[in-house]
């Protein structure tokens, strides 16, 4: 475990009250000081649902009593295959709020990872989305450990299918007002995410009730999302990736209206919502936003009262934040975060330092690094030594974090996943600046190594998707005989758009350095991965051997 704190040994106790920080009382709040705020949500094949904090209150009481009917005790796993709804979110109080870990598991993996991932977190019961009763009939058989089954629908829908599923709002039905909420340790795990962003099998990350509460007074913040009781929320990363980046959370603790698109996260779902729900804030990955731009533009349309925008998963294209700003002025945070950091990190926002030098200056500063500084996340910078690098904007090395909601062990490992100061590597090579800002230059993977120096796959990625005609770009190293490595550019280009290889290299040659130059250009369908990222690892085994005659 990390080394403890040096307390002085004539410590005076303080003489507050030691109240632990528990989940449930950010809903037992919004429902008592924002109680009539709206929660708006689609659902897969029902009406748009709407209630307020009072009701979620209500309907979550009901669901801590229908989990301890079917069984489920303190520290047991209660697994969640389903998407942004408001039945989702009210898991998302109950279950940790008797004691329980909420399993959140990511739909779009393989079946072999799902079932590795449920036997590995030893999930006694799952609820799901009706869309995914054909994954669950087919998985069954390979999940010992699931004991029930409930389905996320009203009576009308359900359908129990070969898995003899339970409805779930005939079981709320069946419960009353009311509960008595035990008193949980803050330190019990109470959400469990899997990241599929390692080698090997996918790794259990173990939220703490302390970790996820203080990750959300700090997400709302003016430094990082700066929420207030007038801001309209729209998640649209999803709550079974990293609980949607805390915004479950986050929003009902500063009064925010939620709301929640289910799986619809096309252009023109999400612009609906986004208008008439007057959503000011939203957050996800850059793919959902190519679209949702995309959208806008063929249509005329405008966003609304849409005034801030979070993109994280993988770097913002800086073409993408210049047309939310100039267009249609929505301001574009990016952050920075993984799951072993709950997942908030960095947020790239602005310091008077920084504003004083200019728009120009302030736009290049915080469009070419992921973010600054938060308070409750600890950055050092170290080079193959170990020793810390210079904060100078300029030397990079690996990038190392720590604090009260990164990680110290993944579940059920055997080693600590941190050092003995409690510092987590994670796997990206970065550097830090003077003002606290950090720039990521690429994973430890992913950089390409040409002729004995580096190219940074992300910085070429940046340039070539502002190309006009480029939807997506993605950079991989690929063998060369005689370089090592050398960076091969892989091009979705916009639907009906005319762009060739000579129109990319030609956009590229002004931005970067001649040797940085792809070998080659490629256009193809860009592959993602379950969390929306470009899956790198795909492209490269599928160009491994486009430059093997090269000399």
């Amino acid at each position: 475990m990390a080394r403890p704190p040096a307390f002085h040994r004539r410590m005076i106790p303080g003489l507050m009250q030691p109240a632990p920080l528990q989940i449930i009382d950010i809903a037992r709040f919004a429902a008592t000081a924002h109680g009539r705020r709206e929660i708006v949500s689609r659902l897969v094949d029902e009406p748009v649902w709407r209630y307020d904090y009072r009701g979620l209150m209500t309907r979550a009481e009901r669901a801590a009593k229908m989990l301890e009917a079917l069984g489920v005790q303190s520290g047991d796993r209660v697994a969640t295959l389903a998407w942004n709804t408001h039945r989702h979110l009210e898991l998302f109080y109950a279950a940790p709020g008797i004691g329980a870990v909420l399993h959140t598991v990511n739909p779009r993996l393989f079946d072999e990872q799902i079932v590795y991932i449920l036997n590995h977190a030893e999930s006694g019961v799952l609820l799901f989305d009706k869309t995914f009763l054909p994954l669950v009939e087919r998985l069954a058989p390979e999940l010992p450990h699931i004991r029930a089954y409930v389905m996320l629908s009203d009576e009308a829908r359900h359908g129990a299918g070969a898995v003899n599923a339970l409805c779930y709002e005939t079981l709320l039905a069946r419960e009353s007002d009311g509960f008595e909420w035990p008193v949980v340790d803050e330190n019990a795990g109470a959400f469990l995410c899997y990241t599929s962003g390692t080698t090997g099998d996918p790794k259990g990350v173990l939220y703490s009730h302390r970790a996820i509460v203080l990750h959300s007074m700090a997400a709302g913040l003016n430094g990082a999302f700066g929420f207030d009781a007038f801001d309209v929320v729209m998640p649209c990363s999803s709550l079974f990736h990293a609980t949607a980046w805390g915004l479950p959370f986050a929003a009902p603790l500063n009064g925010c209206k939620l709301v929640f698109p289910c799986e619809r996260m096309d252009g023109a779902s999400l612009q609906e919502l986004i208008v008439d729900e007057g959503v000011t804030f939203s957050g996800g990955v850059p793919t959902i936003w190519t679209m949702y731009l995309a959208h806008l533009e063929q249509t005329g349309e405008t966003p609304g009262e849409l005034q801030r925008v979070v993109i994280g998963g993988s770097a913002v294209p800086r073409a993408m934040a210049e047309a939310f700003k100039k267009k249609y002025g929505v301001r574009v945070l990016q952050i920075w975060g993984m799951t072993e950091t709950c997942p908030l990190g960095v947020v790239a926002t602005p310091t008077p330092s920084l504003a004083a030098l200019g728009e120009e200056a302030l736009d290049e500063a915080i469009w070419t690094r992921q973010g600054r500084l938060q308070f409750g996340i600890d950055l050092r910078i170290v080079d193959d030594d170990g020793r810390d690098a210079p904060r100078d904007g300029e030397t990079s090395g690996a990038l190392m974090v720590r604090g009260p909601w990164t990680i110290q062990r993944y579940y059920r490992a055997e080693k600590d996943a941190a050092d003995a100061d409690g510092w987590f590597d994670t796997g990206d090579i970065a550097t830090l600046d003077e003002h606290g800002f950090m720039r990521i230059t690429d994973r430890k993977k992913d950089v390409i190594k040409s002729g004995g120096e580096w190219i940074s796959s992300i910085d070429l990625e940046n340039v070539a998707v502002a190309c006009p005609g480029v939807r997506i770009a993605a950079v991989i190293g690929v063998p060369h005989p005689k370089w090592e490595e050398r960076p091969v550019l892989v091009i979705e280009a916009h639907e009906g758009a005319a762009v060739s290889e000579a129109d990319v290299l030609a956009f590229l040659a002004p931005h970067i350095v001649k040797w940085w130059t792809p070998d080659k250009v490629v256009f193809d369908t860009v592959p993602l991965t379950a969390t929306g990222k470009i899956d790198k690892k795909v492209l490269r085994d599928r160009y491994k051997a486009l430059l093997s005659g090269d000399r």
